[in-house]
């Protein structure tokens, strides 16, 4: 699979993981709701297919909540699903995440536009992307919405939408093909 990456890529653009691994960073604001949720689906989702490769991790855009623990309602609903939130902790996106990850997979356009705002050389801006376009039978949603100050549905919907787009970063992995960039 690392291969492939480096060879949709270029070799001289995709990040090294001295274990060989696809990484996979899910970025929201402050890391404690459709982020982390997003980082347990697909680490569910890729246990589950048997893809040992990949490695998950989540961010927020902003330190607000560093340390913390994901919110209480978004680990309530993904583990009522079967997703285990509970020992994630919030961090902000570091600048050491552009050369540690292949793909960066923003929740929302403003997410979005704070990763390409902060790019450290336009080929990064290869790897950065939108998580719900890879949800291929969802066509036109394009963003995970903030249920933060919202009630539990907002939670429920957020693993709807979360799982259909974790599905295609499966499906899409175990094709060996980018997550985003110039060849989708």
């Amino acid at each position: 699979m690392i291969a492939r990456l480096k060879q949709w890529l270029g070799a001289e653009r995709a990040p090294t993981d001295p274990a060989g691994h696809t990484r996979v960073l899910m970025i929201c604001t402050g890391n404690i709701c459709r982020s982390p949720t997003a980082e347990g689906v697909l680490r569910a989702k890729l246990q589950r297919a048997g893809l040992t490769g990949v490695q998950v991790d989540s961010a927020g855009t902003q330190g607000y909540h560093t340390a913390e623990p994901p919110d209480p309602r978004a680990v309530r609903a993904a583990a009522a699903r079967g997703y285990d939130l509970s020992r994630l902790k919030a961090r902000p996106m570091r600048p050491e995440d552009w050369d540690g990850f292949h793909w960066l997979l923003a929740m929302d356009r403003g997410h979005l536009d704070w990763l390409r705002k902060r790019a450290p050389a336009p080929a990064a801006l290869d790897r950065v992307g939108l998580l719900m376009p890879l949800a291929g039978r969802l066509a036109g949603v394009d963003e995970v919405p903030d249920p933060y100050y919202g009630g539990p549905e907002g939670f429920e919907h957020v693993l709807d939408l979360v799982e259909a787009a974790c599905d295609g970063v499966v499906a899409r992995l175990q094709a060996g093909q980018g997550l985003v960039g110039p060849g989708r």
